[in-house]
């Protein structure tokens, strides 16, 4: 019962969160009208799109080291081909999706079981994954707030002024990690889950892995963006970066209109509001729908292949 209460009460918030989020992009968007928008993304140099994707291509590319550094770290092996499409589609549906641990666990069960990996090692390649994802957040994030931290905007009501604690905060947790991988040799048991700490060169690729996975997400919406503001791509990574924390930790699927939103209150100083959108309409498409569009004909095709 308690359960189901939490689980609802994180639902309610989630909702509210993403109406807030709308009503704030609304608020924004207030002298304009849809034609606005339609023509400011219509007005972004198609050379510039062209660049997006290729970056996406890139950063889903460097997404397939999760895995691959995953089966390095359990034992196993398996196909390049059949990590990259399984990273793929995992990738995509959770990106666009969220709700990661259902998304792109169920796709990774689906496949990797289908050719022969334990259960028990898919599970842990799974939480691999998902923790080798946060290494880079906190790695990028507590660089670029520690050397050029941001004034956080007091509609965001945090108890900070500017984002270099949490950049310490972060460097902290990266240089413990990395710490333990060095001098921890023994597995720890916790609540009854054996955890079991990555060697130390596992470690610094998992970092750097997740670290090039970050920028180059952030380089897809900069490249669409940078055509009409003039903010140097350090700068910028460190607006992507708060942006996508608040989104990640939202839990509302793929970081839907609260990304938005902190995009929205910390550049509309230096660019109108309807650019803005249009810029992240496009890096919607391009790095979230275009591959969800591909992942599922691909997810199609393998289920009508093996029935």
């Amino acid at each position: 019962m308690l359960k189901k209460l939490q689980f609802s009460f994180g639902y309610l918030f989630s909702l509210l969160l993403l109406a807030l989020c709308l009503w704030a992009i609304a608020s924004e968007l207030r002298e304009y009208n849809y034609r606005d928008v339609v023509n400011s993304l219509a007005a972004i140099p198609k050379t510039r799109l062209s660049w997006a994707v290729g970056l996406t291509t890139i950063g889903y590319l460097v997404m397939v080291g999760y895995d691959i550094l995953g089966f390095s770290y359990v034992g196993r092996s398996l196909s390049w081909n059949k990590i990259a499409l399984t990273n793929f589609i995992s990738c995509a549906f959770s990106n666009t999706i969220g709700f990661a641990l259902l998304t792109g666990s169920a796709v990774r069960y689906r496949f990797y079981m289908r050719w022969g990996v334990s259960v028990v090692a898919i599970a842990q390649i799974i939480a691999f994954a998902n923790f080798t994802f946060w290494l880079g957040m906190f790695t990028v994030a507590g660089l670029i707030f520690l050397i050029h931290p941001l004034i956080i905007p007091t509609q965001l009501n945090l108890p900070f002024t500017t984002v270099r604690p949490i950049g310490i905060i972060f460097l902290l947790l990266i240089a413990i990690y990395i710490l333990s991988s060095i001098f921890i040799k023994q597995p720890l048991t916790i609540r009854s889950h054996i955890l079991r700490f990555p060697t130390f060169p596992i470690s610094l690729a998992q970092i750097a892995v997740s670290s090039l996975d970050w920028i180059l997400a952030a380089s897809v919406l900069y490249i669409i963006i940078s055509s009409n503001l003039s903010l140097s791509y350090f700068d910028f990574l460190g607006i992507y970066l708060l942006a996508m924390f608040a989104a990640i930790v939202s839990n509302i699927p793929g970081g839907l209109g609260v990304f938005e939103t902190v995009i929205l209150l910390l550049l509309t100083s230096k660019l109108s509001a309807v650019v803005i959108l249009g810029s992240l309409l496009a890096y919607r498409g391009i790095y979230y729908f275009l591959p969800l569009l591909i992942s599922a004909c691909l997810l199609g095709f393998s289920e009508l292949k093996y029935r």
